[in-house]
């Protein structure tokens, strides 16, 4: 049985917040970023810490995190990485 993947919450703005230990694009955590990269991590534990970044976030950066990740989703790239793309052509 195959699992369905849980889409990575990585936009591509790859910045820690000094302050808060919190990445500026995801809100995760350098430890989270680990987690997420191994494959023993399991999707219950993604999606309960999807909902844990989400709820660190307000204003302007959730709002760009959801456009970007919703992207992601629907089309395999973030916003801000097609749009540096999209800069270089």
């Amino acid at each position: 049985m195959i699992k369905n993947k849980i889409v990575s919450p990585c936009i591509s703005i790859c910045k820690t917040d000094p302050i808060t230990g919190y990445c500026y694009g995801c809100a995760r955590t350098d430890e989270e970023k680990k987690l997420w990269k191994d494959e023993n991590t399991n999707n219950e534990w993604k999606s309960k810490n999807l909902e844990t970044i989400v709820s660190r976030m307000e204003g302007w950066q959730l709002d760009t995190f959801k456009d970007s990740y919703n992207h992601k989703i629907k089309n395999g790239i973030s916003l801000f990485k097609k749009n540096l793309i999209n800069k270089k052509l």
